[in-house]
C-alpha cells in the first residue's frame, strides 16, 4: 500500500514563537484522517509557563491569560502529544505535519525541558511543505499553508487554529498524491527518506542564496524531520504501508 491509501496523522502546534529550539507549546492536535475525512481527533490547550508574546496570540488567538487560566501543565501537554505520535507509528500510520522540522523540533525541545524521553527513533513523516517545495521547484508565490491549499483546493476554514491546521496538511498531502503520481506510487519509509534528501538540497541552495546575497556567516541545518540537535535514527515502522 502506498503511503496516501489508508490513515494518516495530522499533527500541529501553535506556539509562542517562531524559533523552535526556544518557543514553547501553546496548543496541539493530532487529528487521525482516512480518505481526508476525521476518524479520530485529540487536542490540547498548554500554559507554556512564559507569557505569549502579543504577535503570537494575534496569529493563533490565544492570550497568555486564557492559557494560564485554562491550559494545563506544558510537561502533561508535551508527554501526551508525544505519545500520540508515538501511537500512530506504532499502527503504522504516517505522521502528516506541515514544516515537520518546526512543529516536531519543538515538540522534542519541549520533552528536553521538562526531562522527559525523548520523541523518537520516529515512524514515517509526510512534510507536505518539503513535498511541494521539491516537486513544484519554480512555481511562484508564498509556501505557507494558507497558500499551498489555495494552490490544491484544500479548504482552510480557520488558519492557525491546531485541529484545522493539522487536517488541512492532511488534505494538503493527498492532493499533492493525486497531482503527482511518482509521488503517490512512493511507500511511506520511502517518501520520508526522499524528503531527508529533498531537505537537505533545499537548505544547501538556501544557504548559498543567503551568502550571495551578502551574508558570509548564514547557515541553514539541513536535517529532516528534526533539527540537527535531535536528530534520531528513523524506527523501521510501517512496514505495511511501504508500496
Amino acid at each position: 500500500m502506498t503511503w496516501h491509501g489508508g490513515p494518516l496523522a495530522g499533527f500541529d502546534l501553535e506556539t509562542t514563537g517562531t524559533e523552535p529550539l526556544e518557543a514553547r507549546i501553546v496548543s496541539a492536535a493530532v487529528v487521525e484522517a482516512d480518505a481526508g475525512e476525521v476518524v479520530a481527533s485529540r487536542t490540547w490547550l498548554a500554559d507554556p509557563g512564559v507569557l505569549i508574546p502579543a504577535q503570537a496570540s494575534a496569529v493563533h488567538g490565544i492570550s497568555s491569560e486564557r492559557a494560564a487560566a485554562d491550559g494545563r501543565p506544558a510537561g502533561e501537554v508535551a508527554a501526551e502529544v508525544a505519545d500520540a505520535l508515538r501511537g500512530a507509528w506504532a499502527r503504522g500510520v504516517p505522521v502528516v505535519a506541515y514544516n515537520a522540522a518546526f512543529d516536531l523540533t519543538l515538540l522534542c525541545a519541549e520533552l528536553e525541558r521538562h526531562g522527559l524521553p525523548p520523541l523518537g527513533p520516529l515512524g514515517p513523516v509526510v512534510d507536505p511543505y518539503t513535498i511541494d517545495r521539491a516537486v513544484d521547484r519554480y512555481r511562484k508565490g508564498k509556501r505557507t499553508l494558507e497558500a499551498v491549499c489555495g494552490e490544491y483546493g484544500v479548504v482552510l476554514e480557520a488558519a492557525h487554529e491546531a485541529v484545522a491546521d493539522a487536517l488541512a496538511a492532511v488534505r494538503v498531502a493527498t492532493a499533492i498524491a493525486a497531482r503527482h503520481p511518482k509521488v503517490a506510487a512512493l511507500g511511506a519509509r520511502e517518501l520520508h527518506e526522499r524528503q531527508v534528501a529533498w531537505y537537505a538540497a533545499w537548505a544547501e541552495d538556501f544557504e548559498g542564496f543567503l551568502r550571495r546575497k551578502g551574508d558570509a556567516e548564514a547557515s541553514v541545518d539541513r536535517d529532516w524531520p528534526l533539527r540537527a540537535r535531535f536528530a534520531v535514527p528513523a524506527a523501521d515502522t510501517g512496514a505495511a504501508r511501504r508500496g
